[in-house]
């Protein structure tokens, strides 16, 4: 098999795949005949192909798929005029906490911001697919510790965490670009399982809450302490 005939397989399974594919499953196209080495370069060729046009194919976290461009976005929604779902700054804020400091106890998350973390904000991110419980840490109450998935990853575009934005130094507030991706991520996640999806616009999905303007919910209660700033994990 030549390698434009190797770049076709490629394109085939991949443009036909619910999920992103890992090198490991795509090897198994050839029989495991090609090294990983050979296949990330088919692969890298295969991308340049796809440059300029309205569907790209890109590496993520749990491997390689296909999806639209963002200057698609103004036309694929018409198709789907639904609009994205809105999450209030507690969500944004939970979720930013979780990526920069995971693992991460509900303790540690009030610490950060302030105000206690209602339980319907945890259970948003868990149904999303953003975090997951990954252990207990050994304090009294073993809380559960929290830590962002492959899923997290995968919805805004990043290979691992250390593709996140930085945090500006001395402040705790949110990234400015992750704000942007997970604008971008609300509209991508609803496309789950599509071979091809569609990755929304930058537009604000933050609801009109009164959260979304720094005050918090009806919900949520000021903490007893106050928020140390938060550090990207290593």
């Amino acid at each position: 098999m030549n390698t434009q005939e190797a770049k076709t397989v490629l394109e085939a399974a991949l443009l036909t795949a619910g999920q992103p594919l890992t090198v490991t499953e795509l090897r198994r196209l050839f029989g495991d005949e090609l090294n990983p080495d050979t296949l990330r370069a088919l692969l890298d060729e295969l991308r340049q192909d796809w440059t300029g046009r309205g569907v790209e194919l890109v590496s993520l976290a749990s491997g390689w798929r296909f999806q639209s461009t963002p200057a698609m976005c103004v036309y694929l929604d018409r198709l789907n005029p639904e609009k994205p779902p809105k999450y209030s700054r507690a969500v944004l804020e939970t979720l930013a906490i979780i990526a920069y400091r995971q693992p991460v106890t509900r303790g540690d998350i009030e610490e950060i911001r302030g105000v206690t973390v209602s339980a319907p904000v945890i259970k948003t991110l868990e149904d999303r697919g953003w975090i997951e419980t990954i252990g207990h840490r050994e304090t009294p109450g073993r809380p559960a510790l929290f830590a962002t998935s492959k899923n997290f990853l995968d919805d805004l575009g990043l290979r691992s965490l250390e593709e996140l934005p930085p945090l500006d130094s001395g402040t705790a507030d949110v990234p400015a670009e992750f704000e942007l991706q997970f604008a971008q991520a609300t509209g991508a996640i609803e496309a789950s399982g599509q071979s091809v999806a569609p990755v929304a616009t930058a537009e604000s999905v933050l609801a009109d809450d009164p959260d979304a303007e720094g005050v918090a919910v009806s919900d949520e209660v000021p903490a007893a302490s106050s928020a140390p700033t938060p550090q990207p994990s290593h």
